[in-house]
């Protein structure tokens, strides 16, 4: 018996799997981020099924998910 991550969730249009795929793109980093989506993914869920409230409370809006997710790949 096989298990395989086949959980999707849809972030409106954009799947999730689509909208870490757009945000590498759009930092230009030219690199495929499925190994790393694929060890953040519980991460990234946790804070996407959070509400607004509770974000903000934690100093975060919806578009700060990935950058904080991804925080360590991006500091200098």
């Amino acid at each position: 018996m096989s298990t395989t991550n086949n959980v999707q969730i849809g972030m409106g249009r954009t799947s999730l799997k689509q909208k870490i795929d757009i945000y590498f793109a759009g930092l230009g980093l030219g690199l495929n981020p499925y190994g790393l989506r694929r060890a953040r993914m519980g991460e990234i869920i946790t804070l996407e099924m959070k509400s607004d409230a509770q974000l903000a409370t934690m100093g975060l809006t919806r578009d700060d998910i990935l950058p904080h997710v991804f925080r360590d790949l991006l500091t200098a």
